[in-house]
């Protein structure tokens, strides 16, 4: 049975439930695609930790709750040129300017040949088709499910489930934080101070939640998807982009009163100019599906050429859900291992 070699990079939340499903999921890996799947290394900033037969469960676990320091030599691109993985998933924090580790841990495995899985959206960002091109010189796959929408399929649902169909229009509800917050004040009448207080207590808003609200995080996952399903080259500040932290009660009570829910929504379009994508917010009249998604529930909908309109809305927002994405990425990695 062929062995398949698994390291995890910027090893945090997201990272920990991959490595949980990775420990569930081995029985089905051997089932179902007569492959080992092995969690031979973790890494965080400084230290991580590594075992080419297998990382055991109990030593990544307690790396993750920060009871084993690790060893700083198991970090790093030189990391990653040493022990060769045969698959990488990256976890860690987004540098949308520069691309961060992300991009160093991307481009380094890449290089030699390593299939990555992307949780993390900074270096797609920073340069999707940098990256998709050198994973076509060395026949390498670029997966990142985890990265768009996680729970929900966006660029599956295009590349996989309409291929060979043009998509003139994708648009939908892509930020579960967002979303909460607009539910919260419209369903329960209270400001958007609350609102996010709210968020902030049951651990689905940041401490600092500007980038989900601002628009920003429905812009990134925008330009990735426009960018690995449209081919567009877009960069982030090409994405038109408005939030939701200037909202009042007295402006939901007034849409409340007129039958309309609002909704941040994000769009691309194909236009005689080429392909736009812009971050707006929508009023949707309440019998709309767009109006029924509620809490931190998403949504797309895609208009085709030949297939016609698709509308898909659910997907989980959370750790698990974003590492399940990603090990639905590994499963398709697996289809095609020889």
């Amino acid at each position: 049975m062929k062995d398949v070699n698994v390291i995890i990079t910027g090893f945090g939340t997201v990272g920990r439930e991959a490595a949980r499903l990775l420990d569930e999921r081995r029985e089905r890996y051997r089932t179902r695609y007569g492959v080992e799947v092995r969690l031979v290394g973790v890494a965080r900033s400084r230290t991580g930790c590594y075992d080419d037969q297998g990382l055991a469960a109990e030593v990544w676990e307690a790396f993750a709750r920060g009871e084993l320091a690790g060893d700083p030599a198991c970090t790093g691109a030189d990391f990653l040129t040493r022990t060769r993985p045969d698959v990488l998933i990256e976890t860690g924090p987004s540098d949308y300017v520069t691309g961060g580790a992300g991009s160093v841990y991307m481009k380094t495995a890449l290089a030699q040949g390593t299939h990555v899985i992307a949780v993390s959206k900074g270096a797609l960002v920073a340069d999707y088709p940098g990256l998709a091109a050198l994973a076509k010189k060395t026949g390498a796959v670029l997966k990142i499910s985890g990265a768009t929408a996680a729970a929900l399929p966006t660029v599956d649902l295009l590349e996989y489930n309409l291929a060979g169909c043009e998509a003139a229009v994708v648009e939908g509800i892509l930020t579960g934080t967002a979303n909460f917050v607009l539910s919260s004040m419209m369903e329960a009448d209270i400001p958007y101070e609350e609102a996010i207080r709210r968020a902030q207590e049951l651990g689905i808003a940041e401490p600092d939640p500007r980038f989900d609200v601002e628009g920003w995080d429905t812009a990134c996952k925008l330009t990735i998807i426009a960018n690995a399903a449209f081919g567009a080259g877009l960069r982030l500040d090409d994405v038109k982009r408005t939030g939701i932290a200037h909202l009042t009660r007295a402006q939901m009570d007034a849409w409340r009163q007129v039958g309309r829910v609002p909704k941040l929504v994000g769009s691309i379009r194909r236009t005689a100019e080429g392909v736009k994508a812009a971050v707006e917010l929508r009023l949707y009249e309440r019998d709309h599906p767009f109006a029924r998604v509620h809490g931190t529930t998403k949504a797309i909908r895609v208009e085709t050429d030949a297939m016609g309109e698709l509308l898909v809305i659910g997907g989980k927002s959370d750790p698990r859900a974003a590492a399940a994405a990603a090990l639905k990425d590994l499963e398709h990695i697996l289809q095609a291992f020889d």
